[in-house]
């Protein structure tokens, strides 16, 4: 089981010395990944009467592909993982353009996680509808891959349509690898029919068994080995280093390919804060 961080997006500031510090560090002390959740823009509760998001127009958030480009240079080894970009909100043809660039910057470091949000205050500043994101989503994972795969693509889809076009340069991993954050049914089912991997939103116990029978039942059903399909889980971090430990071993004892540990809400000031847990964290990792 592969042990990576979740980037503490909202407790980082606008500081771009304390982003290369955290990416530095954190490959320093030999974590696999990092993992970055996206928000492109937050809602403003005093507009939108009775907001109850775990975010809003105050939150940080910085821009998940920009940072993986400036942490493509600063790092050798760290695979760069978005965990996850909410997809139906994004032109799917940019969104193949700069994964593409992110995994050549890297070397072919880059996990494309994706997800469809919670968002309707967000989906409607982007242009885009709230209300098929799932339908849209699963088209296009498919045209990503086809983008990510041929050099002209001539794709006629539902939601999509794309007459002999492609982008260059293609990336390193072709296709890129695609993930899929996943909260309900529907989204167990995309996961198995179409994703190399899934974020679970829960931890091991009967809900996650639950989760994984759909997963395992649409992998099967799609023709594909329900064992390759990988997944990522998430310990959070709550002042106790042994807690830790017994949770990852949870994990790995689910069957968890990925672990994430989370520092964000911890009550956790500085980056250097957030370091100091991540290296007391790490001292235990075997």
């Amino acid at each position: 089981m592969r042990v990576g961080v979740t980037f503490p997006q909202t407790e980082l500031g606008g500081d771009p010395g304390a982003v290369r510090a955290y990416g530095e560090r954190v490959e320093e002390l030999g974590y696999n990944h990092v993992l970055i959740y996206d928000h492109v823009l937050g809602a403003d509760p005093a507009v939108h009467t009775g907001w109850n998001g775990p975010y809003d127009v105050h939150t940080t958030f910085h821009e998940p592909f920009v940072v993986f480009g400036y942490l493509a240079a600063v790092t050798r080894r760290l695979e760069l993982v978005t965990g996850v970009i909410i997809l139906p909100q994004r032109q799917t043809a940019l969104v193949a353009k700069q994964a593409a660039e992110v995994d050549l910057l890297s070397g072919g470091r880059l996990r494309l996680g994706v997800g469809v949000g919670w968002n309707a205050v967000e989906y409607e500043a982007l242009g885009e509808n709230f209300g098929d994101r799932g339908k849209r989503s699963a088209e296009q994972i498919d045209l990503l891959r086809r983008l990510w795969t041929e050099q002209t693509v001539t794709f006629n889809g539902r939601f999509h349509t794309v007459t002999g076009a492609g982008i260059a340069p293609l990336p390193v991993q072709r296709p890129v690898p695609v993930w899929v954050g996943a909260a309900s049914a529907p989204g167990y089912k995309r996961a198995g029919r179409l994703a190399d991997g899934w974020f679970p939103m829960m931890g091991p116990g009967p809900k996650l068994d639950e989760a994984r029978a759909i997963v395992a039942a649409a992998a099967a059903e799609a023709g594909r080995d329900p064992a390759a399909i990988g997944m990522e889980g998430r310990v959070d971090w709550r002042g106790d280093a042994d807690a830790v430990a017994e949770r990852l071993a949870e994990w790995a004892k689910a069957g968890a390919s990925h672990v994430s540990v989370n520092t964000m809400g911890a009550g956790l000031e500085s980056v250097d804060d957030h370091l100091a847990v991540l290296a007391q964290v790490a001292e235990s990792l075997p």
